[in-house]
């Protein structure tokens, strides 16, 4: 797992650094930093937006009684979505905005939960229960 975190840190960023250039190169660097302004922009806003919205079904669902784990799924793909926009560069955006986006984002909760599945039944992972 950290040799594939490291692997990403290094690649990610110079393969991001690459295409911002060539976009650069390409349609004009103001253009290019007004795209990259204009996607952060918009991510922000609709982090927030999905973000309020889980939130208040988290709330809804504990005040019910019920326990909210599709929801905090949710929320754990809406912060990473949102901190990737953050960085500059359009690989990134297209995958803060997959993770924002709630069609798409049931994929990467599918994965997550077969991920935690399966470190709970590996050990890795301890379910508390009450």
């Amino acid at each position: 797992m950290f040799k594939l975190l490291a692997f990403l840190m290094i690649v990610v960023p110079v393969v991001e650094l690459w295409f911002l250039i060539t976009v650069g190169k390409w349609i004009g660097a103001w253009y290019t930093i007004g795209l990259v302004i204009s996607t952060g922009v918009l991510g922000a806003w609709l982090a927030k937006r999905e973000g309020l919205q889980t939130l208040q079904l988290v709330r809804m669902q504990m005040t019910r009684g019920q326990v909210p784990g599709q929801a905090l799924l949710d929320g754990v793909c809406i912060l990473f979505g949102g901190a990737v926009l953050l960085t500059p560069g359009f690989f990134t955006d297209a995958v803060g905005f997959l993770l924002l986006i709630p069609y798409t984002r049931n994929v990467f909760k599918a994965w997550l939960k077969k991920l935690f599945d399966k470190w709970i039944q590996s050990g890795r992972f301890i379910l508390i229960r009450r």
